[in-house]
């Protein structure tokens, strides 16, 4: 075995990510407690009377390496050559073996924390494996369905450019609306990993409607991933309730979006102008629960109302910072 390698396993084992063999722990051990005796044998040259603290840091890196039940055997060797060993000359008297007692209640202690905390690590790395490997298998999830899309995305424009083949206009305009759907979707993918900027979130989600149709004012302002998803969820859905009774519903319908930065707070505006009449508003649905909850973690707020002009609604959030 190649030092470099002793090196790595012994770290491994330190870290509790490897467990030694049984006799490579008791070699360790017999090592601590040589290299103690030889600590105590220098001390006796200044304190005779020291009979069994050096052999405390055996017990425990003799623990810490192999185990409570390692340390234990250690523990007793160490009151043994305490006891036994008398480089002073004096006998072992009343004091000394009181003082073996304490030396085991304090060796016991230690034995038990290094114990407990190799088990509360040992749980801490299965915790942390566990976690990892479901961030893999949602990762992996999240790019399967996102390929998906894609493939569907694709399928649906290779069909409607195969029926309005002889229809160039109409399909002109089809061809640019289905390609910023899909931008818009490879957005909100990157920014899951990346972040992205406000401006572009927008015009991807709003640009199949037409670049005519809105209008966007504010600063640049990079989003960090999560909150960049957050606000994705919210600008689509407001989007398509644009598109299905708002402003893009109408031919003259108008959308403008304004946002402003004070301090790390985000706000922004969405105010639709020239749409159709608003009839009743019915119960809150999945949109209206969405935009409540969307930015809850970024300590957000949206509120909307329906004025005569169209639908106005003011959202604002903290930005963390990138």
């Amino acid at each position: 075995m190649s030092m470099t390698r002793l090196i790595d396993d012994i770290k491994r084992i330190w870290r509790g990510e490897q467990q030694p063999s049984l006799t490579w722990s008791c070699m360790f051990a017999a090592m601590c407690l040589l290299a103690a005796t030889a600590i105590r044998y220098g001390m006796a040259h200044l304190r005779p009377d020291v009979f069994f603290t050096p052999y405390m840091p055996a017990v425990f890196f003799a623990t810490a390496m192999g185990g409570s039940g390692v340390g234990l055997a250690t523990a007793i060797a160490g009151a043994a050559l305490g006891l036994t060993l008398d480089f002073g000359g004096g006998p072992a008297d009343g004091a000394r073996l009181a003082l073996m007692a304490m030396y085991m209640v304090v060796a016991l202690l230690v034995i038990w924390g290094v114990d407990h905390y190799r088990r509360l690590a040992g749980k801490q790395r299965e915790i942390a494996r566990r976690l990892t490997e479901e961030e893999q298998y949602r990762r992996l999830l999240v790019d399967e369905l996102h390929h998906r899309l894609k493939n569907k995305t694709s399928t649906i424009h290779a069909v409607l450019h195969q029926v309005l083949y002889d229809q160039p206009q109409v399909w002109s305009r089809i061809d640019q609306r289905i390609r910023a759907l899909a931008t818009a979707d490879d957005l909100v993918a990157r920014a899951e990993g990346q972040g992205c900027d406000l401006k572009d979130l927008l015009v991807s989600e709003l640009g199949p409607y037409g670049q005519v149709r809105f209008e966007l004012h504010g600063p640049p302002l990079f989003l960090p991933a999560k909150l960049a998803v957050s606000l994705a969820l919210i600008f689509h859905e407001l989007a398509t309730n644009a598109g299905k009774y708002g402003a893009f519903a109408s031919p003259r319908g108008f959308l403008q979006v304004s946002w402003t930065m004070q301090e790390d707070r985000l706000h922004l505006t969405w105010d639709e102008a020239a749409g159709p009449p608003i009839g009743p508003v019915g119960m809150p649905g999945f949109g209206s629960k969405l935009l409540k909850a969307a930015l809850s973690s970024f300590d957000g707020r949206t509120e909307t109302s329906f004025l005569e002009s169209g639908l106005h609604c003011t959202l604002q959030c903290r930005v963390p910072p990138n």
